[in-house]
């Protein structure tokens, strides 16, 4: 008798946490089906698992009526660009891929009968007062300002996926993700630990915003992957939204120290004007996941940087202009 192999439907797959999903599903024995517009998400990150012969790639916007032939067991919501850059660069299809997408999506589940893991993010704790951040904190969101195509969009995302829920049409799950970091990063996105590895890797001086004592927590990319499967396996969906992140705390200033330590001649920071609406403190409170999922990372954060600055320094493929050598040299501590 053959084992029964889960199908499963990764939309936002070629993306950075969606393409270590997809290769860890594979892993498992999962038949997995990678769907992706390549608007924020690359070729290369699932180039290496287009041979394998459980794995389906389909160019396709989420936006747009999503058909999958055959049969679905479980479906993963990644679709979106996740860093402000990349969702703030065409505000309306964020908004449109949270909302329309995740409804569209959440029609094929219930079309299927496939189990719905929603991703969803801490953004929706905006610029929080409550510290750390539990499931049950409401947040501190901007509902009209420049990132609120993403932080009101995943909101929104978050009450279709209990409505259905609710309504008992599907299994829903909802993962509130935390910053997350390693391998399959593009060094374009914008985000605070690709932006500092990538600029310390190229002679640039590190950009800080605000005066670097804003402090966030850390999930090296493995962890957080084994958290959303084992949030889309545990047998009884939750009745909210679960965080996945790592609780570790550090200030933007202590990261900058750290990839500095790791990454020789690396320049002295740079500091410029805090963006609108960014948080101040970020850091989860896990003990649900602790307790439902059994789920805790374990990647320290030096650990994980030091994969991450590696895969960056023989994978990136965006070269800032280098300064002039005599600059470096008066910026060098």
């Amino acid at each position: 008798m053959t084992s029964f192999l889960p199908t499963v439907l990764v939309a936002g797959g070629a993306g950075f946490i969606g393409s270590h999903l997809c290769e860890t599903l594979l892993a498992r024995g999962h038949r997995v089906i990678c769907l992706d517009s390549f608007l924020s998400g690359r070729r290369e990150n699932v180039l290496p698992l287009t041979n394998h012969p459980s794995f389906r790639l389909i160019e396709g916007d989420v936006t747009d009526p999503v058909d999958i032939p055959g049969p679905l067991d479980q479906i993963y919501n990644l679709a979106c660009a996740a860093s402000p850059p990349q969702y703030q660069a065409d505000p309306v299809h964020t908004m449109r891929t949270n909302v329309i997408g995740c409804g569209n999506l959440l029609e094929l589940a219930q079309a299927k009968g496939a189990r719905f893991l929603q991703a969803s993010t801490s953004e929706v704790y905006g610029d929080p007062l409550a510290h750390p951040q539990t499931e049950d904190y409401w947040g501190n969101v901007n509902c009209t300002g420049p990132r609120a195509c993403y932080d009101e969009g995943k909101r929104a995302a978050e009450t279709l996926c209990f409505d259905y829920l609710r309504t008992g049409a599907i299994d829903v799950r909802v993962a509130r993700i935390f910053n997350t970091y390693g391998p399959n990063m593009r060094p374009d996105d914008g985000r605070i630990i690709s932006n500092l590895i990538c600029q310390a890797l190229q002679d640039q001086p590190m950009t800080l915003y605000g005066d670097g004592t804003q402090t966030r927590s850390f999930c090296y990319v493995s962890d957080l992957v084994e958290g959303l499967i084992a949030l889309m396996e545990v047998p009884a969906a939750p009745e909210g939204a679960v965080n996945l992140g790592n609780p570790g705390e550090f200030s933007v200033l202590e990261l900058a120290g750290l990839i500095r330590q790791m990454v020789p001649g690396s320049l002295k920071p740079v500091f410029c004007p805090l963006p609108q609406d960014d948080p101040r403190r970020r850091q989860p409170d896990i003990t649900l996941a602790r307790q439902l999922l059994r789920w805790q990372p374990h990647v320290p954060l030096k650990q994980g940087l030091r994969a991450t600055i590696d895969w960056f320094a023989v994978h990136q493929g965006v070269h800032a202009p280098r300064i002039a050598q005599t600059e470096i040299k008066e910026m060098r501590s």
